[in-house]
């Protein structure tokens, strides 16, 4: 595959990473819903929309940067995204507070979208 097949391979996971993590905001919002208003809930809100925003971040910078196979878009979706699903792996997948299916599906696109952007940037640079 070219640089480009690649760079917009890499583009295209993390757009479903954003996708799935749009959904995963909605669901975080919706348990702040059930919850007394107070600092926990509060706490439940914020980390939805966070995770609302990383999502539609990630989402623009893919359609904008990582598809042009742009540096500076890996660097940002590579550190964004990856900080993001660092955090979930360890809070919530390994302690076992959602299932593995189907909460291992975000990481996996990171994983996914991390090896086709850096083979596109690889494949550029040679």
């Amino acid at each position: 595959m070219t640089s480009s097949h690649w760079a917009k391979l890499g583009a295209a996971f993390y757009f479903i990473w954003g996708l799935l993590h749009i959904k995963a905001a909605w669901i975080v919002y919706q348990m702040g819903e059930n919850l007394p208003a107070d600092m926990i809930q509060g706490r439940l809100f914020q980390s939805g929309w966070n995770l609302l925003f990383f999502a539609l971040a990630a989402m623009a910078i893919a359609v904008f940067y990582n598809w042009k196979n742009d540096r500076q878009g890996y660097w940002a979706n590579l550190i964004m995204v990856s900080a993001t699903d660092i955090g979930f792996i360890l809070f919530i997948l390994v302690p076992g507070h959602l299932a593995l299916w189907p909460g291992i599906m975000g990481p996996v696109f990171w994983v996914l979208a991390l090896i086709a952007s850096t083979m596109a940037l690889k494949q550029n640079d040679s």
